[in-house]
């Protein structure tokens, strides 16, 4: 009896002993999983983890919540740019969680773990990450009601079955993945206690399901960027509690349905970008729209005058349908109202004149209609206009002084109306307008000498107007002007000297005036001028000899009073035309012009015998120069590469040395040049290749000058700590379409560069030269996914974004396999953590390629790389450059490419002819994202991330290129 006591003793103490320390246990399993975490995600650039220590307890970790019991019941670490692979399965193991929060950071890898010991979570957030691959069966999560996966780079199809337990679910989000393309699934169509469903962006197609009517708990909506097609099911209006309704962006046909009438708390409303026809009456009946976007689609009939009573709206774009009648006068006069945009419809009537009542408008933009009357004088004390568009219409009237002076507007554009009266002085308080845009109407007066002081302006456009009076002295301080375009007025007096220091200008046109005087000499020393047209004027005077520099490819003087000798450089058969109608201009090779005279003073053989004289002399001089400079040159060089002490600094682990690279900077091994200095290709003693961009320090003169005040990337402006801290960030990257940088070698004078060495050119190479029928199709859409790839990442994939600022195909480098790589990071600018997405204010990029948002600010961002890429999109489809000759003076690819978009044949015939008939409706699937791209509005292209899911989604069908290697023709279904 003894023993069994005994024994019961010792059971109830191990018992006690157990069940004391079980707590300690678990805490210390769930210690070794967060340090485990910690392990995991150690390459995190912030201090969220410091607090996670051995020594410490759990429930104090930064992130960490706790249950009563002191176990591990929720993580919270959102946006705090972790950076790892994800331990999921270690995560899964703590036995309390029921929340894990890990969206906006920069987690990668694929996610193959089993999550069926998560069973208690509620509450999952992944999204906005880099993952791969595809997201496993969750099907054991059944107490979720929160799930968290969008714009995180899952792909493949997604485990729609996995939702079909989760009954509680309150709010699905999955969009902005690359998923397969599936119809609407019907998993969702049960999850009766939905209140936010965000499918945007994640490939789903088909008709969405009259069922949809049945999630009765939707508050938010969202399945824009999508396959969607079909009508909008009349079962949408049962969703009563719905307060966010975004389905833009699909293929959705057919006429807003009748039970729209019935959401109304419904306050954001886009079904924009669609094919959506008849009236937009139903919207009549909701009275709490905060936005309405209904823009690009087939709308008719009138916009509903209850509009103008809605007391929230602050947005409303309407633009491109086929609108009529006037607009409510009311409209906006409610609320902080802040854009407008019924461009290109045919609407009539007045400018509602209330719009900027409350001082918070920022876009009025009205074109392409039949409006009529007068600007409304409101206006012209709105200073939170941005954007004041109203050209095509058929309004007159003065316009308002107080409108040329507003203080924050980017453009004016009221061309092609009949308004009246002058530029006022006003103008000078316009401090950040970049555009005037007032052709074709009967603006009279002078300029105003103030206009000098509208220092943002870029383009000035007041052609086909009555402008009397001379232009300002004071025009020359405009250092941004790009374009000048006054022809067809009355102007007098002389051209300005002084429009010789607008170093920017490209495009000059004083056509058809009364000007005169002499043509300034200055404009001949014009970098940037590539359209010069002074014709019909009254002016004299020889033609300036500083002209004969000038590379132009519109050049017209015709009828004016010029005498004198054409200069040699101009005296070709080409200018004939450029020069006709000036009697006193004489040639000693145009045909059509008299001949100059010659001194008869002097004989034949005297002159011959001086400038025979003369030319010996020169060249003897010129010989002797250039001796004495080799000779100081080869010593300079010498001294500048084998003797100055270098910095080296490598950024990966290298296979050369130092003075491998110094003794290959030679002339034999010179590749390339460009504006910042020159190439060299340097094999090395183990075989590998490797390129070397030597810069040197230059002042703004082009004078070699000390590194230590003039740094080498960027605008060569600044001090050594920026170029060290520029070059140190780009050297971090690592990514396979971003061209390799290796090491920095500087010295006071100069710096050498050693990148990767890319045997196969640049794609400009590729398309623009003899070598372009090397790029078949597939191998074109490779190029544009991994160049797109490589912007992505400087995009989303550093710690602060990249912004490339040159993106154009000269830039794209191209390995042996025709792999491509974003170079040339001379111009790059970092986006600093305090300045925000519009960091920079410095001109930068190609013309051809800069995003129209240069001309009514300088403040760039990543979408103004994605407008560059839109143009290389197009240069891969096409064949053509950015600019040609044949597009049309003043207009370039994307104007081109705009004007064939008629009908399907029209669209076909800008795919480059060698491109395959069974691959053609490949490339205008590419040529649609480009279209995207460069979008005029910033705000509306998307971002690098989605251009590399739709490029994607275009991939050339793989087993449609084995039938055309095998029979050579293919008839593909229509691509839409």
């Amino acid at each position: 009896m003894s023993n069994a006591c005994s024994y019961r003793q010792i059971a109830l103490s191990l018992c006690l002993v157990f069940c004391f320390y079980l707590p300690c246990c678990v805490k210390s399993d769930e210690l070794q999983i967060l340090l485990n975490l910690k392990s995991a995600l150690n390459k995190s650039s912030t201090n969220v983890l410091d607090s996670w220590e051995a020594a410490s307890s759990v429930c104090s970790f930064d992130g960490i919540t706790c249950n009563a019991e002191g176990s591990v019941k929720e993580i919270e670490l959102s946006s705090q740019k972790l950076m790892g692979v994800l331990p999921l399965d270690s995560i899964c193991q703590l036995q309390s969680l029921d929340k894990l929060s890990l969206g906006y950071n920069l987690l990668y890898g694929a996610i193959t773990e089993d999550l069926s010991n998560c069973v208690k979570l509620q509450y999952l957030d992944l999204g906005n990450n880099l993952f791969t691959g595809s997201f496993p069966d969750i099907s054991a999560l059944g107490e979720l009601q929160y799930l968290y996966l969008n714009g995180s780079e899952f792909s493949g199809t997604f485990p729609w079955k996995s939702l079909e337990n989760m009954t509680n679910l309150a709010l699905l989000s999955l969009g902005d993945n690359p998923f397969n393309r599936t119809p609407f699934p019907d998993q969702i169509l049960k999850l009766k206690k939905l209140n936010w469903l965000y499918l945007a962006n994640c490939s789903i197609e088909g008709k969405i399901p009259p069922e949809i009517g049945d999630l009765t708990e939707l508050r938010e909506l969202e399945l824009q960027y999508n396959y969607l097609s079909g009508e909008i099911p009349v079962e949408i209006g049962k969703l009563h509690k719905l307060w966010q309704l975004e389905i833009y962006n699909n293929e959705l046909t057919g006429k807003l349905p009748v039970g729209l009438r019935n959401l109304t708390n419904l306050e954001y409303f886009d079904a924009s970008a669609n094919h959506l026809e008849g009236v937009i009456s139903e919207v009549r009946y909701l009275t709490n729209l905060v936005t309405l976007q209904l823009f690009e689609n087939q709308f008719t009939g009138e916009v509903p005058t209850e509009l103008g009573e809605f007391k929230k709206l602050v947005n409303l774009s309407l633009y491109t349908n086929m609108l009529t009648g006037p607009l409510p006068q009311k409209l906006g006069s409610w609320a902080d109202f802040d854009f407008i945009d019924v461009s290109e419809n045919f609407l009539t009537g007045p400018i509602p004149p209330d719009m900027c009542k409350k001082g918070t408008m920022k876009g009025l933009l009205m074109l392409q209609n039949r409006f009529t009357g007068e600007i409304p004088v409101t206006y012209a004390s709105c200073t939170t206009l941005k954007r004041f568009r109203v050209s095509n219409n058929s309004l007159s009237g003065i316009v308002p002084a107080g409108i040329w002076g507003l203080p924050n507007l980017n453009i004016i554009d009221i061309a092609y109306n009949q308004f009246e009266g002058p530029i006022t002085s006003d103008i000078k308080n316009a401090k950040e307008i970049g555009i005037i845009s007032a052709e074709y109407n009967r603006l009279s007066g002078e300029l105003p000498e103030e206009i000098s002081e509208a220092i943002s302006l870029v383009k000035i456009e007041l052609n086909n107007n009555q402008i009397l009076g001379k232009i300002p002295h004071e025009i020359g301080e405009l250092k941004r002007l790009s374009s000048l375009k006054l022809h067809n007025n009355g102007l007098s007096g002389s051209i300005p000297e002084s429009l010789g220091s607008c170093a920017s200008i490209s495009n000059i046109n004083m056509a058809n005036n009364s000007l005169s005087g002499k043509i300034p000499s200055s404009l001949g020393y014009l970098p940037t001028l590539n359209s010069l047209n002074l014709s019909r004027n009254e002016l004299s005077g020889k033609i300036p000899e500083s002209f004969s520099s000038l590379k132009l490819t519109l050049f017209d003087l015709s009828y004016n009073r010029l005498t004198g000798p054409i200069p040699e450089s101009l005296s070709i058969e080409a200018y004939n035309g450029s020069l006709a109608r000036n009697p006193g201009l004489c040639s000693s090779t145009i045909r059509s012009f008299k001949q100059c005279p010659t001194d008869s003073g002097m004989s034949k053989d005297v002159r011959l015998l001086i400038v025979c004289f003369a030319l010996g002399a020169m060249i003897l001089l010129a010989s002797l120069g250039c001796f004495l400079y080799l000779r100081r040159t080869e010593k300079y060089r010498d001294r500048s590469l084998k003797e100055v002490s270098w910095d080296f600094k490598s950024f990966h682990v290298l296979t050369f040395t130092e003075d491998e690279i110094l003794d290959s900077i030679k002339r034999e091994n010179l590749i390339g040049k460009g504006g910042s200095g020159n190439v060299y290709k340097v094999m090395l003693s183990n075989g590998a290749e490797l390129a070397v961009k030597h810069i040197w320090n230059t002042d703004s003169h082009g004078r070699r000058k000390s590194r230590s005040t003039t740094p080498i990337l960027g605008k060569r402006a600044g001090k050594e700590k920026e170029f060290d801290a520029e070059v140190q960030t780009l050297s971090s990257i690592r990514h396979v379409n971003v061209v390799k940088l290796y090491c920095s070698i500087t010295s006071e004078d100069s710096s050498l560069l050693v990148y990767e060495y890319l045997p196969n050119g640049s794609l400009w190479d590729r398309l623009h030269t003899s070598r372009k029928m090397e790029l078949d199709w597939d191998t074109r859409y490779e190029i544009a996914v991994g160049a797109a790839k490589g912007l992505e990442y400087l995009h989303h994939g550093c710690e602060r974004p990249v912004i490339h600022r040159d993106v154009k195909s000269s830039n794209i480098l191209l390995d042996e396999f025709f792999k491509p790589r974003i170079a040339n990071f001379g111009l790059a600018k970092i986006v600093q953590a305090n300045g925000g997405k519009d960091s920079t204010r410095v001109i930068a990029g190609t013309h051809g390629y800069i995003a129209p948002e240069y001309g009514y600010t300088y403040k760039v961002n990543e979408k103004s790389d994605v407008y560059s890429f839109g143009v290389v999109l197009m240069e891969l489809v096409s064949g053509k450059r950015p600019i040609e000759p044949e597009f049309g003076d003043n207009k370039d690819i994307v104007s081109w490419v705009c004007s064939k978009l008629k009908n399907k044949q029209s669209v076909l015939s800008i795919v480059e002819p060698r491109i395959p008939d069974a691959f053609k409706e490949d490339a205008v699937k590419v040529l649609r994202i480009a279209m995207l791209c460069t979008t005029t509005l910033p705000a509306l292209r998307p971002t690098m991330r989605t251009v590399v899911h739709m490029l994607e989604e275009a991939e050339p069908c793989k087993l449609v290129s084995i039938i055309i290697n095998k029979d050579g023709d293919l008839k593909k279904k229509e691509a839409k």
